[in-house]
């Protein structure tokens, strides 16, 4: 399998709603590029389309993340058909099987963020999981759901389990394998994802350092899983700090949006 040679410009021939989508999708992409949250041509992002077809977008197989544009994402249903019959480019099967499995259930979930960083696959390694360590820790809403490794994701029976295991949490530790978030939009697993896999780091960090570990204590730590508004007071679950992202690429990069 090989790469499309040329990029069809989507940007006249979708909704708006749906080229906004694109361009805010293409832009996370861009940002974890920078963070060196990437994984060579691996691990996925995904944004379900404006509208009630399920449609969602994810990035061309093949691509890295600081390729990725707003017209060279894939759209496909829930069957992991590609949408557009001009669609010159592959999707991975492994990632339309995690990312699925949530967007099948969750019509209201609008985004989807799984990744392998050193960080976040080591603290998916160690038995206690993810502790409260950090500032970062705090915002958990729902806490922090766990699914045991099964090996590459290429079974479409793990879905169920999967889901399961997420529940109503945003955030989950892939056994040995990585982390995902989840969000009502784009902006919201964004900020997930940015505050989870700083903690990881963290951890991993604080653990490194040898000295006994101070946790947060579970009172303070139950205060900010009790509900979703907490995130609000701090940017609108990822408004603020996406669009500050985007600001950057704007000046740098600006190409993403293409």
């Amino acid at each position: 399998m090989s790469l499309a040679a040329g990029v069809i410009d989507r940007s006249n021939s979708v909704s708006a709603a749906e080229w906004e989508q694109r361009v805010k999708l293409a832009a996370v992409y861009r940002i974890f590029a920078r963070l060196g949250w990437d994984d060579l041509i691996y691990t996925h992002i995904s944004a379900r389309v404006p509208g009630p077809e399920g449609h969602f977008l994810i990035n061309p197989f093949g691509l890295m993340y600081e390729e990725v544009t707003a017209s060279n994402l894939v759209k496909i249903d829930l069957a992991g058909e590609r949408v557009d019959p001009d669609e010159p480019n592959q999707i991975n099967y492994a990632g339309y099987i995690i990312h699925s499995a949530v967007h099948e259930v969750h019509a209201a979930i609008h985004c989807v963020i799984h990744l392998h960083t050193d960080a976040g696959v080591a603290v998916a390694s160690q038995r206690d999981g993810l502790l409260p360590l950090s500032q970062f820790n705090l915002f958990q809403y729902g806490g922090v759901a766990y699914h045991d490794y099964e090996g590459l994701a290429l079974d479409a029976d793990e879905k169920q389990r999967l889901v399961a295991d997420l529940g109503e949490c945003r955030m989950m530790i892939l056994r040995n394998h990585g982390t995902l978030t989840v969000g009502e939009t784009v902006e919201e697993a964004f900020f997930h994802m940015y505050n989870l896999e700083r903690a990881c780091a963290i951890q991993i960090a604080a653990r490194a350092g040898g000295a006994e570990l101070a946790l947060i204590p579970e009172a303070v730590m139950a205060e900010y899983r009790r509900d979703k508004p907490v995130g609000s007071r701090f940017g609108g679950f990822g408004a603020l700090e996406l669009a500050a992202w985007m600001r950057k690429l704007d000046r740098q990069e600006p190409d993403f949006r293409s």
